[in-house]
């Protein structure tokens, strides 16, 4: 599978999203059976938050992930609400006790919020001091909050930005995904297949996932990987995160893109930050 690089980490280019995930029981040992299998496949950044359904994705992962850890690249996020210096210690050190964990690999501030960028940046700083985070980055950040962010004086230490991508939301590529290659700062797509299943009804995709034999959600991960990023699919069943691993090897041509521009058209100007 092939790498990106987080500042002086090299990860796969496709690993594995919870969001949704832990929130019903009956689907509890399926979803950990699903992780652990990403993991044998060699997806094995696996993404969270403390937002994702209160903590329990964050659960849900520690459990996952019991025995293997050293085999992950450990991603969480910190809510706005609690960005503050003293808040993001202490949400961190919530996080690292549900996951099971003394330290993440990656901290993102989730998105902006009424606390100053410094302040945050302030908590990160303390974290990767104590040695509970190795690095930190952002996610849902435009190109504005990035130059914001690199001019403080922590800035230059995020190595990754993580931002809505698929081939119905592809703003980034007219500005921000440049720019955050250009500053070497890893871009990470959640929901690269869409929400709610729309999507995969695009009749462009469908049309190319026929001609190759694969599904329109391998399209679309195999789409959005042409891109130098990293996408984060979630999989609730190994069978589902089988589907996602065989998309790392999926090879679309030029008439594949094309038949997809056609659908869903590259932007032409810059376009405001989609999130959900």
């Amino acid at each position: 599978m092939k790498t990106i690089w987080f500042g002086d980490r090299e990860v796969p280019v496709l690993g594995q999203g919870t969001w949704y995930m832990g929130e019903k029981p009956q689907k509890r040992a399926a979803e950990i059976a699903a992780l652990r299998r990403g993991v044998e496949l060699g997806l094995t950044v696996i993404d969270t938050a403390e937002m994702y359904g209160s903590g329990r994705s964050e659960s849900l992962v520690g459990e996952a992930i019991r025995g293997i850890r050293e085999q992950i690249y450990l991603v969480s996020k910190v809510l706005p609400s609690n960005a503050s210096a003293e808040g993001v210690v202490r949400s961190c050190e919530a996080s690292l006790r549900r996951l099971g964990t003394d330290a993440l690999d990656l901290y993102l501030l989730h998105w902006r919020g009424r606390y100053a960028l410094a302040d945050t940046l302030a908590g990160f700083e303390r974290l990767r001091e104590q040695g509970k985070i190795r690095d930190w980055g952002v996610s849902n950040f435009d190109v504005d909050d990035m130059e914001e962010l690199l001019a403080l004086p922590s800035g230059g230490a995020c190595v990754a930005n993580q931002v809505l991508y698929n081939p119905e939301n592809r703003g980034i590529e007219f500005d921000l995904l440049p720019w955050c290659q250009q500053q070497r700062i890893g871009v990470m797509a959640y929901s690269p297949v869409g929400q709610g299943g729309e999507l995969l009804q695009s009749a462009a995709l469908r049309k190319v996932a026929q001609k190759h034999g694969v599904t329109p959600a391998q399209v679309a991960l195999a789409w959005c990987l042409r891109q130098s990023l990293q996408a984060i699919p979630k999989a609730g069943s190994v069978a589902h995160v089988e589907e996602n691993a065989a998309a790392a090897e999926l090879k679309l041509d030029d008439d594949d893109l094309r038949t997809i521009d056609g659908a869903f058209a590259p932007p032409k100007k810059k376009m405001r930050l989609a999130m959900l």
